[in-house]
């Protein structure tokens, strides 16, 4: 249902977070001020749109009409982040015959201030990975890896803030597990920790000690599964505090609108993810009041063809 609906247009609903439930008009008398996360996931080297063969994403997709429409939302709108939630690589020869190179330079021109590792990021070794993010201009982020023993150490970070006007902004990074998902002689000596337990410590440290307005997870743990236990999106959600939204990848799943969970203390938690390949950005708008800190979030998801 998810992937035959997806070509819709979504119109853009808003909800309040919090308590209460006030309109965006109740925010009449106070100043306000708007950040826009975009996003994406699982672009998988789809680095031009798809081809004219008559399938369903003909024609959709491609690193030109993204940065067109990105420079477009720039010239009429302020305090924007572009976030990516893993598995830039692998899926087109474009990786086959520059290892990534292509898909980071891309990113670099289009302006991502932060993205996380999917699995499929480490297909060319970890090597290849340590050489394709330093060629970054935007952040890499991850929490639950240890990569202390490996090319990695020292190229990402757990968490970065952002100052969007008044606004600070903390986003970090979590993964999944990738042993027995990706060969060992290619993570090398990567170390898989418990995501609700290292995104709990990094929302805690964001919230309480650099009172961040505002939290998002990266997340390359997949939105949910019907078999097994595996920690999952909405799983997050639920058994941590502190996130305000997750921007997911790895499941390819076409969100027609946000899922909206409870964390464990009853605060709600936006869950958002947009397929694969590139062929939508995600947008998520949240208005801040900026003297109470009351926030609207709205979500659109815009097809790129």
């Amino acid at each position: 249902m998810q992937r035959r609906k997806f070509l819709q247009h979504l119109s853009t609903t808003s909800i309040l977070l919090g308590a209460g439930s006030f309109p965006l008009q109740a925010f009449a008398n106070e100043d306000l001020v708007k950040l826009t996360i975009l996003h994406t996931n699982d672009v998988h080297s789809r680095m031009d749109p798809f081809p004219m063969d008559g399938t369903r994403m003909q024609g959709l997709g491609g690193v030109a009409k993204r940065a067109a429409l990105l420079r477009k939302i720039r010239k009429t709108t302020d305090n924007v982040l572009l976030l990516d939630a893993g598995d830039i690589f692998q899926g087109t020869p474009y990786f086959n015959f520059f290892d990534g190179e292509v898909e980071f330079k891309a990113m670099n021109k289009m302006g991502y201030d932060a993205a996380t590792i999917g699995n499929h990021d480490f297909d060319g070794g970890i090597e290849n990975l340590a050489s394709k993010i330093k060629m970054a201009k935007f952040e890499m982020l991850n929490c639950n890896y240890e990569v202390s023993n490996t090319p990695l150490h020292g190229m990402t970070k757990p968490y970065k803030i952002f100052r969007k006007g008044p606004l600070k902004i903390g986003v970090f990074g979590i993964g999944i597990e990738v042993n027995g998902l990706v060969p060992g002689k290619l993570i090398g000596d990567t170390r898989y920790n418990d995501p609700i337990v290292a995104a709990n410590k990094i929302a805690k440290e964001l919230k309480e000690n650099h009172e961040c307005h505002y939290i998002i997870c990266l997340s390359h743990l997949g939105y949910k599964y019907t078999r097994g236990n595996r920690v999952s999106d909405i799983k997050l959600a639920r058994m941590t505090s502190n996130i305000d939204l997750i921007l997911g990848g790895h499941t390819h799943s076409f969100l027609d609108e946000p899922d909206i969970q409870k964390n464990v203390v009853g605060k709600k938690v936006w869950i958002n993810q947009v397929g694969w390949a590139g062929v939508l950005l995600g947008r998520i708008d949240v208005t801040f009041a900026k003297l109470t800190k009351r926030k609207v979030v709205s979500h659109e998801n815009t097809i790129i063809k």
